[in-house]
């Protein structure tokens, strides 16, 4: 089992490469021609592949490992190409500095998106094929006989007319003294042998043993601890503070104002948090303190009723087409705010010292969380390291750097001092950048048949592009709030999608699957009622409408089969289903639920299928759909975060429910890969989930339910 390595980058290099000598390789999209090997001391051509002269193989993961096991499933990529013994391969994490310093060799390091594969497969496949050429002209070299007559298999290479044998390591260096092919073949997926099997997790023996370490975990040498508390109103600061009443007690260090929070540093993080709860603070509201969630509603209602808005999408007259129609169907759907909760809470350890600033914590995105220190610091980007660690939980929380700006910020203040800072649970449920609230004007015309002859969709909802990233919309459209409306591979003939944006004080951000995460919902289950208008099967009516979609229809078709779609089912349980695609990948679910006249919901089974082209490791995908749809179902069953005085009104896990493991019902996963493309996985699968369960509950029931989460349709979840 390959084994992530722990140690440094640094202390490896001089460890290995300077005592024993060694091979690194790689390529990038950015540097695909690497320029020979650097001198002495660490002979490298690029970043990606060490060949140690033991025949170890380190492999360096150049994104984050939050759970979603792209550590694993990345390095396979390279070692496919390398023709690598995988039992030997061992992964590190790429450092972010030296991604500075060589000009960002190792290309985007962002794992968002659901991309890490899809974006980066082929520049890391040529990775792993430009390490292989250039071990095996070494071989030929040492033979002097063409490469032509050498092959690698198992990190070994075998003359194959005489059948001599030489493994990576003992190659390595003269492997490390050639020209790096500028363009390396790669293989035809039909020759794939490690691409496509069931590979286990390189991380999860340090996790079943605690040997990880996550941000939250960071211990340096002196460190002192912070706790933090933010203005409870978005947008407020600090008024004032009579930091007086705790500097006398037992390791308080020292309270710190710092416009938008207050930190107090103590010798451990307890004592730091309880002066903090007793810390007399004066905030400063601001101007949002009558905002509630009845107001935003309000708003968001407006953005319907708005004369002029952003079109997303304009096919033929749609007005017009519903106007002369045989039957009109009409429905308002609503969704919530929804926070992260990831399992571990904010925090950030930094020391800033002599005009370097070093950063340990978990992030999405080391790049920005170089950029964020070196800004908040003061300092030039050089002079920044950050040094990655696991995280317990993403789900796109940690793409944003508030978190690294307080961090560095308290450290600044205790120039010298490293200082660990840790959120409460309270602070992070309560100052989240939430997947925005969106309210959705659903209309479709139908003919005499049953067909579709128009359809109109109005989004009134936050933008995450201009209020997070504060770019620029293209046309007034942010493609998260119209994602599976304006792509929708429905065949309707007159079409509209319009998007009005509404964006409160409330900050939004990147959730899991983000606009995916409830316009499938909105737009699957408004089908199931056009299906019900029309009096047609909701499953025979969306194929009808995927025949221009060949893929879509296919894992429609793929899913409906194995879950036994027009089967007999045990009296009282009813399927629902529903089909989307997104991150480059097509997903479809079939639910099967039960609901008693104690509004308990059972749900007897759910299928979920997904076509991500190529598999890469089929035990991480299965891994990947169990966590989205537990997720999910945390989300659609009790998620929501409502306001009140300008502020949040949930704060722990008791008001901000998730799963339980006895809630867990049976949950069958399709993995139907067509190949061809390489689509995403993280996020896609649980995008379909929502609207085949709610359509489920719509055929137990006979009511449509249009607003989540489920709790307030009365809706408890029982285990089946």
């Amino acid at each position: 089992m390959a084994k992530p390595l722990n140690t440094s980058r640094r202390t490896f290099l001089k460890g290995s490469a300077a005592v024993t000598g060694g091979l690194a390789i790689g390529y990038t999209a950015i540097d695909a021609a690497a320029q020979g090997a650097a001198p002495a001391v660490v002979p490298e051509t690029n970043a990606w592949v060490i060949v140690r002269p033991d025949n170890t193989i380190v492999i360096r993961y150049a994104r984050a490992e939050m759970g979603q096991g792209s550590m694993t499933s990345a390095p396979m990529l390279v070692a496919e190409e390398l023709e690598a013994d995988w039992s030997r391969v061992r992964v590190e994490y790429a450092m972010a500095a030296d991604q500075v310093k060589r000009k960002r060799a190792w290309g985007d390091m962002a794992a968002v998106g659901s991309r890490t594969i899809r974006n980066s497969q082929e520049y890391l496949r040529k990775a792993g094929a430009g390490a292989r050429e250039m071990l095996v002209q070494a071989a030929a070299n040492r033979w002097n006989v063409p490469t032509s007559e050498c092959v690698a298999a198992s990190s070994t290479i075998t003359h194959t007319p005489t059948k001599r044998r030489l493994t990576y390591g003992q190659v390595a260096l003269d492997a490390a003294k050639l020209e790096a092919p500028k363009d390396p073949r790669i293989k035809d997926p039909k020759d794939f042998k490690l691409i496509g099997k069931p590979i286990q997790r390189v991380d999860i023996p340090d996790i079943v043993t605690g040997k990880i370490r996550y941000g939250v975990d960071a211990q340096v040498p002196g460190m002192l601890y912070a706790a933090v508390a933010q203005c409870p109103v978005f947008g407020g600061k600090v008024k004032s503070v009579d930091a007086s009443r705790v500097t006398s007690r037992r390791g308080i260090v020292k309270v710190l104002p710092l416009g938008d929070f207050v930190a107090v540093v103590a010798d451990n993080w307890w004592r730091a948090k309880e002066a903090l709860k007793d810390l007399p603070i004066e905030w400063d509201l601001g101007e949002h303190t009558k905002v509630s969630s009845a107001s935003i509603m309000a708003f968001l209602q407006e953005g319907l009723a708005q004369a002029d808005v952003a079109v997303a999408k304009k096919g033929g007259d749609s007005d017009k087409a519903i106007a002369d129609a045989a039957k009109t169907i009409e429905a308002e759907y609503f969704t919530p705010f929804l926070s992260h909760t990831t399992m571990e809470p904010q925090n950030c350890t930094a020391l800033v010292k002599d005009g370097r600033v070093q950063v340990w914590t978990s992030s999405q995105n080391y790049e920005a969380t170089l950029a964020t220190a070196a800004n908040t610091a003061g300092v030039p980007l050089e002079n920044v390291d950050a040094y990655p660690m696991q995280l317990g939980g993403g789900l796109g929380r940690r793409g944003a750097q508030d978190y690294t700006r307080q961090g560095v910020m308290i450290a600044k203040e205790m120039a010298g001092t490293a200082v660990k800072m840790i959120w409460t649970r309270e602070e992070d449920t309560q100052h989240d950048f939430y997947r925005p609230v969106s309210l959705v004007k659903m209309k479709a015309g139908i003919d005499a048949q049953g067909n579709v002859t128009g359809w109109n969709t109005r989004v009134s909802a936050p933008s995450i592009i201009a209020t997070l990233l504060k770019l620029p919309l293209k046309g007034g459209i942010d493609p998260q709030a119209v994602a599976s409306y304006a792509d929708s591979p429905y065949a309707v003939p007159n079409v509209s999608v319009e998007y009005a944006q509404r964006n409160p004080h409330v900050p939004v951000g990147f959730w899991r699957t983000v606009g995916h995460s409830q316009n499938p919902f909105v737009r699957e289950c408004f089908l199931d009622e056009v299906a019900a208008a029309a009096g047609k099967d909701p499953y025979e009516y969306r194929r009808s409408m995927l025949k221009d979609s060949p893929k879509d229809l296919a894992i429609l078709e793929t899913v409906a089969k194995k879950a036994g779609w027009g089967t007999p089912l045990p009296a009282g349980v009813f399927r629902g289903i529903a089909e989307t695609e997104g991150y480059g990948s097509y997903t479809a679910a079939v639910a099967e639920v039960s609901v008693n006249q104690k509004n308990e919901l059972r749900i007897h089974r759910m299928v979920i299928g997904i076509d991500c082209g190529y598999a890469v490791n089929p035990d991480n995908i299965i891994a990947q759909v169990q966590g989205s749809f537990v997720h999910g179902l945390s989300a659609i069953m009790w998620g929501e975060i409502t306001i009140k005085d300008g502020r949040v009104e949930q704060s722990n896990f008791h008001d901000y429910r998730v799963m339980m493991l006895a809630e867990m019902p049976k949950l069958e996963v399709v993995i139907a890969s067509t190949g061809g493309f390489w689509g995403g996985i993280g996020e896609p699968a649980q995008a379909a989930i929502a609207p085949a369960l709610i359509n489920a509950i719509a055929a137990a029931t006979g009511k449509r339910i249009r607003s989540l989460p489920l709790k307030h349709a009365g809706l408890t979840l029982v285990k089946a």
